[in-house]
């Protein structure tokens, strides 16, 4: 039995945890503003917003609906757009309607509880951040620059909050009055956070799922779950010594968030938003990236560049294991049926350490990537200490360049050094010709990708000379 707390009332339910919420939402509750769109996590149109406890305090994050389990809004606070309406329009949909922000109206609804979303997070409340907030939102008729002036008005109304967001929103009369009382509510709620269903035998480790919900939805809802997000010893990110410790249900945002991860690597931030969007990025976790094992997965493109390590556990042993050794095969593992990724690891840089991840996609943002790399460089200023380069999408697995790292060990950084790099690199490469570019086009990208690294971490090379290799 699952309980949280829909809107302003308090729901109890028996659907198998592994259902999606979209369709507890639309079809259980008749809650039809949600809508559903790709079922996919693209558009947007089925956003909600998810409220938890964290470090004793409420948290919002928008989330697409329609790839949510049940099981992962256990003892949580779920925001549908009606969940936001007031006497009359709230000064959100208000914005939306003055700006003539909408037209057909089916993405409406989605950008109001993103820019909901924006107005009670801790990001600062400005223009870029409310943009920000809406770029998991599709919408085919207006043009967005109507959504983005409204976009604009929304960052106007937050512009003087300066301490809890519940509290300015409430009091401002920006969102409903009830927002102010969830809080206690949820520390009130008895919920049972493993939210697993009946037992069928075959039981299933989910984080976020906004890959598993894509590829296995009918599976997916019968399943027995185990959902990691409700066991805090797999959440978070924290540092002992000079090693960095994600938590695998650890969200891509929260590793965005991490003071941590910004000191270790300053543009990771930057890197993030070249990968999915908000709602997705509110959910999908470190782990399942890695256990999604794609060829081209930018985090474990990123981390293998970094060399994480593993540990991976069952109920009677522990044993870690290297990123770099973790793929077999393509969708192929080095790991049991029983076992979890319990935790990841890795080094943290030092001040002469050099990070830069590139990536190449038919859309610069919110798209799967032809080819992407990263490199990890520790350098004396002049010559290479050490070396990390990976690559996806050209190869069955998300590739460690083992030999082009091995060759740039103890190497003066020059333009014919990287040359021979890239010259490495090719013979290491099988890439093959798909939806996503032929093979040749394919390994040119990666010869841009590695030039684009150094030209970006050592401006001062000749990049005349580096171009033209």
């Amino acid at each position: 039995m699952l309980q949280f707390i829909l809107n302003d009332k308090e729901i109890t339910t028996e659907l198998p945890a592994g259902e999606l919420l979209l369709d507890l939402i639309r079809y259980h509750k008749n809650l039809t503003g949600t809508k559903i769109g790709c079922r996919e996590g693209d558009c947007g149109a089925c956003t909600i917003l998810m409220g938890e406890i964290v470090d004793n305090t409420l948290r919002y994050r928008s989330v697409t609906s329609c790839l949510t389990a049940l099981g992962n809004v256990n003892g949580k606070h779920v925001v549908t757009v009606e969940g936001l309406n007031m006497t009359g329009l709230n000064p959100i949909q208000q914005a939306m309607y003055d700006e003539g922000a909408t037209q057909c109206g089916f993405c409406t609804p989605g950008f109001i509880v993103s820019l909901c979303g924006f107005c009670l997070s801790d990001a600062e409340k400005d223009y870029e951040n409310a943009i920000a907030a809406i770029d998991g939102n599709i919408c085919r008729c207006t043009g967005y620059k109507s959504i983005q002036r409204a976009a604009a008005t929304v960052a106007q109304l937050m512009k003087n909050n300066k301490g809890d967001a519940i509290e300015f929103v409430t009091s401002k009369a920006i969102l409903p009055a009830y927002f102010a009382t969830i809080k206690k509510r949820l520390l009130e709620l008895n919920s049972n956070t493993n939210g697993a269903g009946q037992s069928s035998g075959t039981k299933k480790y989910l984080g976020g799922g906004t890959d598993l919900y894509v590829q296995q939805h009918e599976k997916m809802i019968h399943s027995d779950i185990d959902f990691l997000f409700n066991k805090q010893e797999l959440n978070g990110v924290i540092k002992e010594g000079n090693k960095c410790i994600l938590g695998p249900s650890a969200t891509v945002t929260d590793l965005m968030e991490s003071k941590i991860i910004q000191d270790a690597l300053p543009d990771f931030k930057k890197v993030s938003k070249l990968v999915s969007s908000t709602p997705i990025r509110n959910i999908a976790t470190i782990a399942g990236n890695f256990v999604n094992a794609s060829p081209i997965g930018d985090f474990t493109i990123l981390f293998l560049a970094l060399d994480a390590t593993l540990v991976m556990s069952n109920e009677k042993t522990k044993r870690e294991i290297a990123l770099r050794e973790f793929y077999k095969g393509y969708k192929q593992l080095d790991k049991k049926d029983d076992e979890i990724m319990e935790q990841i690891y890795f080094k943290l840089p030092g001040k002469n350490h050099r990070f830069n991840f590139e990536k190449v996609s038919k859309r610069t943002h919110l798209d799967i990537a032809s080819v992407n790399a990263a490199v990890s460089l520790s350098t004396n200023g002049k010559q290479i200490l050490e070396a990390g380069l990976s690559a996806g999408g050209v190869g069955p697995v998300p590739m460690f360049l083992r030999k082009t790292s091995a060759f740039l060990q103890d190497k003066e950084i020059t333009a014919a050094v990287i040359g021979k790099a890239i010259e490495i690199a090719q013979s290491e490469i099988s890439p093959i010709s798909d939806a996503r570019g032929s093979e040749d086009y394919k390994r040119l990208l990666l010869s841009q990708l590695i030039k684009a690294h150094f030209i970006t971490l050592f401006p001062n090379l000749k990049l005349e000379t580096l171009c033209c290799l």
